[in-house]
Parts: C-alpha cells; structure tokens; sequence
C-alpha cells in the first residue's frame, strides 16, 4: 500500500472494510486466468492499434482479431482498450453554429451592392472569417483583402 509507511495495514483495512488476513492473501495471490488472458489479449490490442497508425478504435480492432482467429466480445475489447488508455480516431464532422439570425432584425444592407471592384487601391475592403478544426480544437481565421 502507498501509504504503508504512514499509516498501519491494519488501520487501512478497518477503513476499507476488508480483513487485514484477506489483503494479504490477496497481496500474495498469483492473477487469476482470466487477468493473465486479459494481459495477453491487450497485448495484441495494443500490436493491432499500432499497426493501424492509432487509427483503429474497438470496432475494427475488434475486426481485426477476429480475423486472427480470436473469438472476442466487442464489450470486452472496448473494456480492454479503455483500460489501455487506447482511442480511434473519429472522423466525423462537426457543424459549428457561428452566427444565430434574429428573424425580426433585418439583414445587413449591402453597400457595395455586389459590385466587387474598386478603381484605386483603399477603396473597398472586404472581410471574412471561419473556424478550421484541428486535433486541439477550432482555430480562428481572419481574412482582410483590399479590392
């Protein structure tokens, strides 16, 4: 236990509502069959998430070992790769709602009137700007240009 040097097992026990002689036969165990399997089993789940560039989330790992020959549950596997700290990528887009139009303003009136050119320089400027997803969340982009 961490905090051994501090605090008696015995007192550790008592709050945790287990037996001192029941942690340390617990201490002394060997892993059960089913922990030596999940060890192994998570072995290739991290070979077949590695060999997919990270890419590969529980479905196609999944997939993958079945293609293996193993017979593996999909519940298991995300239970294995959830322990590993292993995620797929998720390539879905995601919408962003930028503006909301209040239905009772009227719309901006257009000054240039769509006539986009300009006969000397620092005349007409337009604006524009987006989001750009990334890994670390939206990036802003901003955009001037002098017509």
């Amino acid at each position: 236990m961490a905090n051994q040097a501090d605090l008696p097992v015995q007192r550790l026990c008592h709050v945790l509502g287990v037996s001192a002689s029941g942690y340390y036969a617990w201490r002394g165990r060997a892993p059960s069959a089913r922990a030596i399997e999940d060890a192994v089993l998570t072995k290739r789940i991290r070979g077949v998430h590695a060999a997919s560039d990270a890419t590969y989330g529980m479905p196609r790992v999944r997939a993958e070992l079945i293609d293996q020959g193993l017979c593996v549950s999909s519940k298991r596997v995300a239970r294995l790769m959830r322990a590993a700290q292993l995620r797929g990528v998720s390539r879905q887009r995601s919408f962003v709602v930028t503006t909301r139009r209040d239905a009772r303003q009227r719309p901006a009136p257009d000054l240039v009137r769509r006539r986009f050119e300009a006969s000397a320089p620092n005349q007409l400027w337009m604006a524009d700007m987006t989001y750009v997803p990334t890994w670390a969340g939206f990036l802003y982009l901003a955009t001037m240009l002098d017509v």
